[in-house]
């Protein structure tokens, strides 16, 4: 938001001060200033310049050959606005002068000298508009500087919108200057307005709020015989330096108006627009708004209707059909406070947010709607004296925010502070804000002022805030607070997340990826998969962010295939929330999930899987010191393999699912690529106990490995080997691993290295031969056939 220390000057007292080092203090106490701009300063020996005679070009169509009397002498110009004439009184920029950061020199064009430069209000730096000539008024004064004449000059600072989020009051110039007040101690005058009760023998505004949970206040007058149509200068070059162009006086006004006071207005042409209705309507239908497109309005937006016919978008914007136009000679101002989320989200699903709206998001004050067509009215009095007011203020007030009163002691203060302020000074700062403060029997009492308890300010830290912003942070004393640390004992989820995280990246160099809650649906449908039905968001911001996930498969796949180009091999994982439904309660039964998901252009699909398989049997070995069992099983998603799926368990409990892709996913993703996703329970996980570690000191004498091929009977899985072999991990026995698994005409073979060690010697086969056959005789009974 730009602001105009020109325009703040109009309500405080800025003579004298560094106008820099206040805005720099405006910083440190208010608000982040982004950048400060120097507007009109590299004008130079511009004037008011009368042309005295004008001839055509001989050699152009477009260029004119003047005479112009500069205040000092007559200077010869040639010049190619089409507005030029015999009389004119324009901007003239002397030869050695300075204008739109150009030095104005003799210069010969199209074969006659120019010594100076006539100038539209663009070249001026006051507005956009360069479609001729600025002309000035028939009596300017001839040879006076344009500077003086108008309010050109100006320090404009721009000040970060998010950094005023919580302070609707600050939205506009009015507000701005109570803190420029405040800090420079001189007083904030007041609001020049018109005396509204004046006119309340006049007929009133037929006005009914239909939707009162969404409409606080609407407040309206009615003026006619409006004769001026273009805005005084000055104004014009406030509203530009602030960033709004000028349109017509009546126009100009209200984006004045909501700029100063920070209260958004709307201007109906009275011929078009005679009453109100403010209500939702039961169905959608199509609305032009005034930038000249076509709008879907659903039935949670709050439309502003003229006898049952939409004219504005309540907030945000108005119709086309009803806006003023240069001809327009009477009007309907509306002031109006609205619910703030109401317009927010129906700014959103329109698409549409306006320098009104951004307003009504903040929480606006209703108190400002009377008083802002008051100001409203004192301005286009002083521009147009013959306007007539034709209707008496019409004021339908359906919500009062409830008044806030706060109490505390000097000891309060003191000790959120850890400094002392004087009493007087804690009044001075409060009564400076707006603050109504009282200070009897050792208690200030205060009452919270209109414009900054809607959201702002609610409790007592809320003061504190006050007084110590405007004392100055940097004017306390650095000092060690003397407190109790006490360091936050983590969870066991905190813990598993945090292991389970470094483990992925130490040891298997993952990429740790984040991403949002929901499906993105679009990208999904690139890849080939259907969102599934789930849990959605109300008013999503796009209809493909709308389906909360429930499961993290989609997101992890999404990424592989927005950064399979960076490199032929790599892993990427997150930990995050899925929503599985809904609780019984209604609510979101959110889950933490761990998802894994791995690329390569290089290795099989088979080792891929049986390499992500290994991560997750090293989680649960290094994490929890358990043992995960995996087991084939139907995929509970479209894009998961027929038949490459398995379940995670761990105890009896299942904690997730590990599979390869779909080959019709897999196809459009990347067909020479292998892929292989898993997820974990994170909340399952972290509530497994964790078993003690077991150490085993390591043989210093050198092992013996022994491979047994097999072939496993229909039916039979890898875990149902493992009782052959329990017990004599306390032995001889040191480990077991997968070397090799693979089908061939719908038998399983496998292949498993048995490692033995001794702490007392080095092991020859025949010592270890006994454990080998005791080990096959066990599996004779499962039916187990011994490769050769």
């Amino acid at each position: 938001m730009l602001i105009s220390m020109n325009w703040i000057g109009d309500f405080v007292d800025l003579s004298g001060l560094d106008l820099e080092a206040l805005i720099r203090r405006f910083t440190l106490s208010t608000a982040e200033v982004e950048d400060i701009f120097h507007m009109g300063e590299d004008l130079k020996d511009v004037v008011a310049g009368k042309i005295l005679s004008v001839e055509a070009h001989p050699d152009s169509k477009k260029l004119h050959l003047l005479k112009v009397d500069g205040g000092d002498r007559v200077y010869d110009v040639v010049c190619g606005a089409p507005n030029v004439r015999e009389g004119l009184i324009v901007p003239f920029v002397k030869e050695g002068g300075r204008v739109a950061g150009m030095d104005i020199r003799c210069a010969k064009i199209a074969g006659y000298e120019s010594h100076g430069m006539c100038c539209s209000e663009h070249e001026l730096g006051i507005s956009a508009d360069h479609s001729g000539l600025m002309e000035l008024p028939g009596d300017t004064p001839v040879g006076m500087d344009i500077t003086e004449l108008y309010a050109i000059r100006d320090i404009v600072f721009e000040v970060d919108n998010k950094s005023l989020t919580n302070r609707p009051d600050l939205w506009g110039h009015y507000g701005i200057a109570r803190e420029f007040s405040a800090l420079t101690g001189r007083g904030l005058k007041p609001l020049e307005t018109v005396e509204l009760s004046r006119f309340d023998s006049l007929p009133p505004i037929d006005i009914q709020i239909l939707d009162k949970e969404l409409c606080y206040r609407y407040t309206g007058l009615k003026v006619r015989n409006i004769q001026k149509k273009v805005s005084p200068v000055d104004m014009r070059i406030r509203l530009f330096y602030c960033g709004t162009r000028a349109i017509n006086l009546l126009a100009d006004l209200t984006n004045y108006l909501m700029l100063e006071m920070g209260q958004p207005m709307h201007a109906f042409d009275c011929a078009k627009v005679d009453c109100i209705e403010v209500k939702r309507f039961d169905a959608p239908f199509s609305f032009q708004t005034l930038d000249g497109t076509e709008r879907r309005i659903d039935e949670n937006t709050l439309m502003i209707c003229s006898k049952g016919n939409p004219v504005a978008v309540a907030g945000i914007m108005g119709g086309l059909d009803s806006e003023i136009e240069d001809d327009t000679d009477s009007l309907l101002l509306e002031s109006a406070n609205f619910d703030a989320v109401s317009v927010r989200k129906s700014s959103t699903r329109l698409g549409l947010r306006t320098d009104a709206s951004m307003r009504y998001e903040k929480t606006l004050d209703p108190e400002m709607t009377v008083p802002a067509i008051g100001r409203f009215l004192k301005l286009l009095l002083d521009i147009d004296p013959e306007a007539q007011v034709i209707s008496r203020l019409t004021d339908v007030y359906e919500r009062h925010y409830p008044e806030i009163t706060l109490s505390f002691d000097k000891h309060y203060v003191d000790r959120y502070t850890g400094i002392d302020i004087e009493n007087e000074q804690i009044l001075q700062t409060l009564n400076s804000l707006g603050f109504c403060t009282r200070y009897e029997d050792g208690v200030f009492q205060v009452k919270v002022p209109s414009w900054r308890a809607t959201k702002d300010v609610t409790i007592k830290a809320d003061i504190i805030e006050e007084i110590t912003r405007i004392y100055g942070y940097d004017n306390f004393r650095i000092s060690t607070t003397h407190s109790a640390l006490v360091p936050e004992k983590k969870s066991a989820g905190n813990k598993s997340d945090n292991f389970a995280k470094d483990i992925l990246v130490q040891r298997y160099h993952l990429h740790e990826v984040n991403s949002y809650i929901w499906f993105d649906a679009k990208k999904c449908r690139e890849l080939g998969m259907e969102t599934e039905q789930n849990v959605r968001l109300l008013n999503a911001q796009t209809p493909d962010h709308e389906i909360l996930r429930n499961n993290m498969g989609p997101t992890l796949l999404v990424f592989l295939n927005e950064n399979k180009t960076f490199s032929p091999d790599f892993g990427i994982f997150e930990i995050a929330r899925v929503a599985e439904g809904l609780k019984e309660n209604g609510e979101c039964n959110e889950r933490k999930k761990l998802g894994i998901a791995l690329y390569s252009r290089q290795k099989s699909e088979k080792e891929l899987y049986f390499e992500l398989l290994g991560m997750l049997k090293t989680l649960g070995r290094d994490i929890k010191r358990a043992g995960f069992t995996f087991a084939n099983t139907a995929p509970l998603h479209s894009w998961q393999h027929p038949r490459n799926t398995a379940s995670v368990t761990c105890g009896g409990k299942t904690l997730g699912w590990l599979c390869t892709v779909h080959p019709s996913v897999l196809g459009k993703l990347d067909k020479k690529a292998a892929v292989a996703v898993a997820q974990l329970d994170m909340d399952e996980f972290a509530a497994i106990p964790a078993a003690d570690p077991v150490y085993r000191e390591p043989s210093k004498f050198p092992g013996i490995d022994i491979d047994l091929s097999v072939v496993l009977p229909e039916g039979k899985k890898f875990a149902d080997l493992e009782p052959a072999w329990t017990g004599m991990q306390q032995d001889l026995l040191a480990g077991v691993s997968l070397i090799d698994s693979f089908e061939l005409a719908g038998a399983r073979s496998v292949t498993l290295r048995f490692a033995f060690s001794s702490q007392e010697k080095t092991l020859s086969k025949d010592e270890v031969q006994p454990y080998v056959d005791k080990i096959v005789e066990s599996w004779k009974s499962l039916g187990v056939i011994l490769r050769g």
